[in-house]
């Protein structure tokens, strides 16, 4: 569910400064034709030659891609509208340009390009500064209940209950109710607002767009139909997986024999550590990880805590990195495990959950992941409460998993290796 905030926008002047090619005209002149002018001049810009046409068009791709995916990424799910995301993309999409370049051998300034990519970082975070109050989401609750409750707790949002069924001059983009237990006058009040072209939104449908959590407690909440992904998209994102970790290759393969080799050289024991955990369908599988802590054959089944004795130096940073997880390449190759999805559990925690959380087995139904929308939006758990909360995530995932989903948790990985968030 997509609600666009610059719809709510009716002067002229918000329209027009507000709107997508007057902001990507801007970034444009900024993040290309500045950097551009410092390498060379005016009269470059205008009468460039061919090598110059080159870089020109190349910086600019590059920048047209990154702000076109920011805004998309931007209304496409929750995670998207964070502030931390913006540079993760714009890197991520300058550098895939920069590998471009330097495979087809074209004569693009290495400088240039970093100038460019630069200024379109700087750029974007301006950008946001500028419009973050424009692009806040702001909702009219008229019903008082659990998902409404919830949608009052959101940060990115600014959700206000109306102390009576009336806008006021106040400009909103959507009207919430909960549709179940709406009155007379209530629905009366929503068919004015959708004829001033002010969309009216059930209250769980809302939260769970703005969220990114689906809550489940009884069969009767939801339709279990939705939750189960479609079989194209299963053989796509397969196609994908495979594709992907072997391309990887020329660059995993060398951090991963340094990691062996630090790992060996850091404490005795085995370099790969093996453990049993629940995979798609309930079945269970080996999973293959580096060693980050001290062996020990005889240690029970636990959650690493955040300053857990057990973890080497060396494992410290490859946990922060999430480079102990390199060789679930292997799994992936096996076909036990996908790049994205649902985090693996061992057995006696899945089946401890199971007991304490209603449909938490119903996460299975898709294939676990090495890195996933529950990671990159909460983080680590290590109770049952926390697990509830993980598993919101894991539905959410499940209901909208798409190949749009599935980059923009890549991207908010790349984004989690960068700080360390939820490393244990």
């Amino acid at each position: 569910m997509k609600i666009s905030p610059f719809k709510r926008l009716k002067r002229l002047h918000e329209r027009i400064l507000l709107s997508f090619w007057f902001l990507l005209a801007l970034g444009w002149l900024v993040s290309v034709a500045l950097p551009y002018l410092v390498f060379w001049s005016w009269h470059d810009l205008l009468h460039p030659n061919p090598g110059q046409q080159i870089a020109l068009w190349a910086t600019s791709a590059a920048n047209i891609i990154s702000y076109v995916a920011a805004v998309y990424l931007r209304g496409l799910h929750p995670g998207g509208r964070s502030a931390g995301l913006l540079m993760t993309q714009t890197v991520f999409v300058y550098s895939l340009t920069a590998l471009v370049v330097f495979m087809t051998q074209l004569p693009v300034s290495r400088y240039l390009l970093l100038a460019s990519g630069m200024c379109a970082v700087l750029w974007q975070y301006i950008e946001y500064a500028l419009t973050y109050k424009y692009q806040r989401i702001k909702l009219a609750i008229i019903t008082e209940g659990q998902y409404t409750d919830a949608l009052m707790q959101l940060d990115l949002i600014d959700a206000r209950r109306l102390p009576e069924l009336a806008l006021g001059d106040v400009r909103y983009d959507a009207v919430v109710a909960n549709f179940d237990e709406i009155d007379e006058h209530q629905q009366r009040f929503l068919t004015q607002c959708a004829l001033q072209r002010i969309p009216a939104y059930h209250d769980k449908q809302i939260y769970e767009s703005l969220s990114g959590k689906v809550q489940i407690h009884r069969m009767s909440e939801n339709n279990m139909g939705a939750l189960l992904p479609s079989p194209m998209y299963e053989r796509l994102k397969l196609i994908f997986d495979v594709a992907l970790v072997i391309a990887s290759f020329p660059i995993t393969i060398p951090i991963a024999l340094l990691t062996a080799l630090l790992v060996r050289l850091e404490s005795p024991g085995p370099v790969i550590y093996t453990q049993t955990r629940i995979g798609q369908g309930n079945k269970p599988f080996t999973i293959y990880k580096f060693r980050s802590m001290r062996f020990d054959r005889q240690a029970p089944e636990q959650f690493a805590c955040e300053e857990d004795p057990r973890i080497t130096k060396v494992g410290r940073i490859i946990r922060k990195l999430r480079i102990d997880e390199l060789p679930q390449f292997l799994n992936i190759l096996k076909g036990e495990m996908s790049l994205i999805g649902p985090r693996p559990e061992q057995p006696s925690f899945v089946k401890e959950y199971d007991q304490k959380i209603p449909f938490y087995s119903y996460r299975h139904i898709v294939k676990p992941g090495i890195s996933g929308w529950a990671q990159v939006r909460h983080g680590y758990t290590a109770t049952a409460d926390e697990t509830q909360i993980k598993i919101e995530h894991d539905f959410y995932y499940i209901k909208n998993c798409s190949l749009g989903l599935d980059l923009l948790i890549v991207l908010l990985t790349i984004r989690v290796m960068l700080t360390g968030f939820g490393a244990r």
